[in-house]
């Protein structure tokens, strides 16, 4: 073979080569970048405020967030990701690449909670809620919930902190601090408190953490959104002849036993401020989170002449209301009957 062929042939060699390591490379750089690598396994990846980039290089290998988590390092050394981790909750597609979820964590494009609740009795419920559903444990929201330092800031006693807290569905980064979720809180309460509302408390000669305490009443004692103006009527009547409130649901709260179903003699013995059937006027605070709906009854009550009211015997979550108490002692007696012939007793 000629000196002339034999330098070919090694020039083929060394082409075939150099085209093998480029289809290597490019193949590599292709699945390393660009091709979809983010598996279903999980449909978010959670970073804390502490976390280093090897703690999220653990959590993305242990939570299996990508198929390949070799690649997934090369290319976040590649884009210099390991000096940009930002904390955050984010949304997981199965058809992204390590471009796209790298790009998205540096950024910090994070995905906001959105966060809805209502139905809560206790602050320490209300706390637990808060510390599933973001980064800070439930006992630092409960902390929070707790001082009255922080109440009395927000121009609420520690009493009646909890009517701050309307209950709706707000957008909110998982990551944020807990003191900013509250003032998150506040701003949507001032932003609820319309000066129409605040006019029509007024009128009522209530404060606003008043119109919400009683409106926790109304929800309590309400199974039908379209009965609560006419119960928030009632109570209004109460409040204004100055006559007890006499509100079951303020009892069941006072004595901590929500499985009561039949309010007897003995519960209403209990010595608490929050029991209606002793003291006078509204209790220190809500016992329960208003709903927006109840909080609107109270402002927009029916006028109507009655101050007494008992569930109906056919469990319709509906009431007979009465203007007398002999009135009143006719229906009490017939839903006492549909209790006993349904055996319940307490």
């Amino acid at each position: 073979m000629s000196e002339k062929n034999k330098g070919f042939k090694a020039f083929k060699i060394i082409a075939l080569i150099l085209l093998l390591a480029v289809t290597i490379v490019g193949w590599l750089g292709y699945k390393a970048f660009i091709a979809p690598s983010v598996t279903q396994d999980q449909e978010y990846l959670f970073i804390n405020s502490k976390d280093s980039y090897s703690d999220v290089l653990a959590k993305i290998e242990k939570q299996h967030i990508v198929q390949n988590v070799r690649l997934f390092e090369y290319a976040a050394q590649a884009m210099d990701y390991h000096t940009m981790v930002k904390p955050g909750r984010y949304k997981l597609t199965a058809d992204m690449s390590n471009r796209d979820l790298i790009g998205k964590l540096r950024g910090g494009y994070q995905d906001a909670i959105k966060f809805r609740f209502e139905n809560l009795r206790h602050r320490e419920n209300f706390a637990a809620l808060l510390g599933k559903s973001f980064e800070a444990d439930s006992s630092t929201f409960a902390k929070i919930l707790n001082n009255q330092e922080v109440a009395i800031s927000y121009g609420f006693t520690q009493e009646n902190f909890f009517s701050m807290f309307i209950p709706n569905t707000y957008e909110v980064y998982w990551n944020t601090a807990p003191d900013k979720i509250i003032e998150r809180f506040k701003d949507e309460y001032d932003n609820f408190w319309t000066q129409e509302r605040k006019q029509k408390a007024q009128e009522l000669s209530l404060t606003q953490q008043e119109v919400s305490t009683l409106a926790s009443i109304v929800k309590g004692e309400a199974l039908h959104k379209d009965e609560m103006p006419k119960i928030a009527g009632l109570y209004i009547n109460r409040l204004h002849k100055g006559i007890l409130l006499q509100a079951d649901p303020t009892v069941i709260f006072a004595n901590n036993d929500f499985t009561i179903r039949r309010v007897l003699y003995k519960h209403l013995e209990i010595d608490n401020p929050y029991n209606t059937y002793k003291y006078a006027g509204l209790p220190p605070g809500p016992i329960m989170l208003p709903s927006i709906a109840s909080i609107d009854a109270v402002l927009n009550y029916a006028s109507h002449d009655y101050i007494y009211m008992c569930a109906k015997d056919d469990f319709s979550g509906y009431h007979n209301f009465a203007k007398t108490q002999s009135e009143h002692l006719v229906n009490a007696r017939k839903f006492q009957r549909a209790l006993d012939l349904r055996n319940i007793k307490k």
